[in-house]
């Protein structure tokens, strides 16, 4: 029988990702609409950075680790918010798009590789991916290619964006800047996909859900 990456049940899997999701996405946000509503923009925009960290440290002291997730969340939307806050410059302020992506790029780059690829940690804290030890190192080859592939993306992505800012208006930046980041997000999930299908089934491998 082939061996098998295992992942959890629907139920847990759909609680598993909407977990990660509200804690790097869900809580900063409340946390921002909530603040903007009582001090403006400039205290809903801190109040949704300090709460991001917030969560960062209570994760790292709780478990002694901080989801890769979460580590993006925080850096991107820290990024952001200093550049909103510092400078009331529209211009100015719109670089975080470019930026954020930079640093995307950056993080994942770091970590392509190491023994630990950001892609991998992903997959096992958004998913709760568990793969057979046996197989590990030629699936540590996948994530770590994997993950220079999203590196590539977000520097792609931070260029075209740059661009973009540097030539269009508000409006058509505002519109093709979104339809760039779906189309390129959109292909780079497809293709990793797909290469992961490919070297499972190059392994022998199958993936099924784990028992209730």
């Amino acid at each position: 029988m082939a061996e098998t990456l295992e992942l959890p049940r629907p139920l847990r899997l759909m609680r598993t990702v909407a977990w990660n999701l509200t804690e790097s996405a869900g809580i900063p946000v409340a946390a921002f609409a909530l603040a903007a509503s009582l001090g403006g923009r400039n205290a809903g925009i801190l109040a949704g950075v300090a709460a991001l960290w917030i969560t960062a440290l209570a994760r790292k002291l709780i478990t002694g680790s901080v989801p890769g997730l979460l580590t993006i969340s925080a850096i991107v939307l820290t990024v952001q918010s200093v550049i909103a806050v510092a400078s009331g410059n529209l211009w100015i302020f719109l670089l975080h798009f470019p930026l954020a992506n930079l640093c995307l790029c950056v993080l994942f780059a770091r970590t392509a590789r190491s023994s630990s690829p950001l892609c991998e940690r992903l997959a096992a804290e958004v998913i709760s991916l568990r793969q057979p030890q046996a197989h590990r190192q030629h699936l540590l080859r996948f994530f770590q290619d994997a993950t220079k592939l999203w590196a590539l993306i977000f520097l792609l992505l931070a260029a075209c964006l740059g661009g973009l800012l540097a030539t269009q208006t508000l409006p058509a930046f505002m519109l093709s800047s979104t339809v760039a980041t779906v189309v390129l997000i959109c292909a780079g999930t497809g293709v990793s996909v797909l290469w992961f299908r490919f070297v499972l089934r190059r392994l022998g491998l199958n993936i099924r859900f784990a028992a209730a």
